[in-house]
């Protein structure tokens, strides 16, 4: 029987009906009033459901782009608060201790510094065996944004935690010390050599760079949490100039890119990395190819002013 149905007894008669509207009027004047309200009150029913379904499936496709973008909104304020809070002090700090930021006009220093401080916020910084300076964080993620700031994804967002060690340490089975290291929990660095290296900013060593060179391709292509498409599909183009190089020197050996190049392509990708910010004429004279590539990969050119070659996402 239908779930709507009325039974209607009759003195000389029984019979089924599928709504009141159907009865006869003789019939439907001889109902009580309080069938007819049961009977009107389902279609109301009806309706109210329907009314909660499209609300809430309004609810799903609206609210969390609005919660997105009610989170960026109140992280672009808090940017702005900080850079308004802290900008000239880091801006002294990095005029200083930089020198790719010093290479920069004004404009280009503050779109620098607002993502260099952003970076800052979206890691937490874990000391080993040293203190805190607020130089550490502002210094370790300049170095990453300076290689990541001609990309339209630059937060290198799987890596939640980076780990200051005091000096270089040992990891593993290896018996040589590690100046850095990235895996899937952090990336590492020894303050040390990080240091050191940044200040000697023209003999293509500098540990701060190669490992935001290895955490760059990891989150492309081991994980997919700050994947850049653009940087990924590039990158597949560079190998087909760099293998080849690669494939030389460890046959013969690089007097320029040094014999850790050949350890393995990811090693002479971090130290093609070093090289390309820190000797860039020589590394143009040397290998004009690969140098080129690089440019193309990174959407920067260090011999070029402000560095950029196209805005990112452009």
């Amino acid at each position: 029987m239908p779930q709507d149905s009325v039974i209607i007894s009759t003195p000389t008669d029984t019979f089924t009906v599928s709504s009141l509207q159907d009865l006869p009027d003789s019939i439907r004047a001889l109902l009580p009033p309080e069938l007819w309200q049961i009977q009107s009150s389902k279609p109301k029913d009806n309706q109210i459901q329907l009314v909660w379904i499209i609300i809430i499936i309004v609810l799903i496709a609206v609210l969390p782009p609005l919660i997105r973008l009610l989170w960026e909104n109140y992280k672009q304020q808090k940017y702005k608060k900080l850079i308004a809070k802290k900008g000239p002090e880091y801006d002294l700090i990095l005029r200083y201790s930089h020198p790719y930021y010093r290479k920069l006009t004004g404009d280009m220093q503050v779109e620098f510094l607002k993502r260099t401080i952003e970076f800052i916020q979206s890691k937490n910084f874990e000391y080993v065996g040293l203190k805190s300076d607020e130089r550490m964080p502002l210094l370790i993620s300049a170095a990453a944004i300076q290689l990541t700031f001609g990309l339209e994804h630059y937060l290198l967002d799987h890596f939640k935690t980076i780990y200051v060690m005091e000096r270089s340490y040992h990891y593993g089975f290896s018996t040589q010390p590690f100046e850095g290291h990235v895996n899937y929990n952090g990336i590492y660095l020894s303050w040390d050599s990080f240091s050191k290296q940044f200040e000697d900013y023209k003999d293509g060593s500098n540990v701060g760079l190669h490992e935001m060179a290895h955490a760059l391709a990891y989150v492309n292509f081991s994980v997919d949490d700050g994947l850049d498409p653009a940087f990924r599909g590039r990158f597949y183009e560079f190998s087909k100039i760099a293998r080849p190089i690669f494939n030389d020197i460890q046959k013969n050996g690089s007097v320029f890119l040094g014999t850790y190049a050949t350890t393995n392509y990811n090693e002479f990708w971090a130290v093609c990395v070093e090289n390309f910010f820190e000797r860039p004429e020589t590394f143009q004279n040397q290998l004009p190819e690969l140098y080129k590539g690089l440019c193309i990969l990174l959407n920067q050119d260090p011999l070029a002013k402000d560095f950029i070659i196209t805005p990112p996402g452009g």
